[in-house]
């Protein structure tokens, strides 16, 4: 990335360029999303809408509960992993279940809990009540790459380059009341604001598991994520319904992409590519059955979040001796999904030609209806793009000027930066804002050319102030010498 170089001001421009170093940035941009919803049509709640994956169950015994960790028991296993693996992770709450429950998360990174310019990707398990194979799995998961860190390539992959979240269960109402729905006997994953039906458009009326997520993804700058559930084999991806209801292949503007990753999932399965019903192992969500608010289309509207719809046992609730298994079968496929974000698409950093600091611009690509947001805190972007064929990719932010490029994309990732010219429409903006609350940068290596440019002026300010000494110093003393000149003093008389 190439920088322009610092010129010092001429003296008359001394004022003009210190008060420019402090100056105020361009307004930060729209909060990311691209897509907005579509208008609203008459209909029916849906909440009948599944995949067949409704019917009522057999009364779940507790002989089926046996050997899986009840509520209590999930929590300490979960303090105990940010106890053991303190180095590599950290625990916190992103809300409470209607019972109060706490809904826990362990963010694992080289660095937890800090802000750095790399994606992030989240798993949620046990969105259903009755679908606990994904709670035990995710706890497997993060144990396996505590373990395996600086021993195995993958698991050092993913620690060092990535912030992955793990929420081992939306619903643990729901698995304590062996039932699908919350405490309300709400389904979850039909409980977000969707953007063909405003079903769902009452914040007041939408379940804290649900409020929970949404406020996460506004905390989160997340690349992609996936949800695991249980009664099929497959990966689905977006739309996961219609416009007009109907049972058809509806496809996301990113339709591509999300092919990309939900073959890639199937394929590092153990059988799951192998599936008679679904070619590939994979399917859209409007073909299968289609559903309205659904989590996963939420995400990539609202978030600009790439999320798959994982199903990743064919019974719901599986005999406690098949968990291992199961996560055996599922290992591949949930390191090669994250480690994607490092491996594949287009990265890179936005950043300002006037200050040189990172701004929260915008990147588009053509040809394709939806946008990602870079991060406000370092102004970097993540973008999953299926490879094999070239890209026109496009950076912008108001009050600059777009940028654009060609890329052809091969199976390895591609470093992209931008850098914008103001366009000179904007005067006297707010500072810029960052994911901390604050108008600075917390990255001293992406302000060095903000603080370069500050040292350069101090200096330049400290060696006119030198001169003016040095000057006025000399005229005193040219001074004293010509008034010597002018009054001699008085000769001495000596007596002899």
């Amino acid at each position: 990335m190439a920088i322009s170089r610092l010129r010092i001001p001429p003296l008359p421009l001394l004022v003009v360029v210190l008060l420019r170093a402090f100056a105020s940035l361009p307004i930060q941009a729209a909060a990311r999303g691209g897509l907005g919803p579509s208008p609203g049509i008459a209909v029916e709640k849906h909440v009948a809408f599944s995949r067949g994956l409704l019917q009522d169950m057999p009364e779940i015994t507790d002989e089926m509960v046996r050997g899986y960790m009840s509520n209590s028991e999930l929590e300490n296993a979960i303090q105990d992993f940010g106890r053991r693996c303190a180095n590599v992770s950290r625990i916190y709450s992103i809300g409470k279940s209607v019972n109060g429950s706490p809904l826990w998360a362990i963010e694992i990174s080289d660095k937890p809990g800090l802000k750095e310019a790399e994606p992030a990707f989240k798993f949620i398990g046990n969105v259903h009540g009755d679908e606990p194979v994904g709670r035990e799995v995710l706890m497997q998961l993060a144990y396996w790459l505590c373990d395996n860190y600086l021993k195995d390539p993958l698991a050092t992959l993913i620690v060092e380059n990535t912030h992955l979240h793990i929420l081992p269960s939306m619903n643990p109402d729901g698995f304590a009341l062996r039932r699908r729905g919350n405490a309300n006997n709400v389904d979850l994953n039909r409980d977000f604001p969707d953007q063909f039906f405003p079903n769902n458009d009452d914040i007041k009326q939408r379940q804290p598991e649900t409020r929970a997520i949404m406020n996460w993804i506004k905390q989160e700058h997340f690349t992609a994520s996936a949800s695991l559930h249980g009664g099929a084999l497959v990966a689905n991806y977006p739309w996961d319904g219609s416009r007009d209801t109907r049972k058809q292949y509806y496809g996301c503007p990113d339709d591509k992409a999300f092919r990309y990753m939900a073959s890639m999932y199937s394929q590092s399965h153990y059988n799951m590519s192998l599936s008679k019903e679904f070619e590939g192992g994979i399917t859209n969500g409007a073909l299968w059955y289609p559903i309205y608010g659904g989590m996963q289309d939420w995400n990539y509207i609202h978030g600009g979040c790439f999320e798959l719809t994982l199903e990743i046992s064919d019974v719901k609730w599986p005999k406690a001796s098949e968990l291992l298994v199961i996560w055996k079968q599922n290992k591949m496929s949930m390191l090669n999904l994250v480690a994607s974000l490092v491996k594949t698409g287009v990265h890179g950093r936005i950043f300002a030609a006037d200050t040189g600091r990172p701004i929260p611009g915008s990147l588009m690509v053509k040809g394709i209806d939806s946008k990602i947001n870079a991060s406000g805190t370092f102004g970097d972007y993540h973008r999953i793009i299926a490879p094999g064929q070239s890209y026109e990719v496009v950076a912008s932010m108001e009050g600059f000027k777009p940028k654009r490029t060609r890329v052809m994309l091969g199976r390895e990732a591609m470093n992209l930066d931008f850098i914008l010219d103001p366009d000179g429409a904007l005067k006297g903006t707010k500072p810029l804002r960052n994911d901390c609350g604050c108008s600075c940068n917390d990255d001293g290596a992406s302000n060095k050319p903000f603080l370069l440019r500050e040292a350069y002026l101090w200096l330049y300010l400290l060696a006119l102030f030198s001169l003016l000494a040095l000057y006025l110093l000399f005229r005193r003393r040219m001074a004293s010498r010509l008034a010597a000149h002018r009054h001699p003093p008085p000769k001495r008389t000596v007596a002899v």
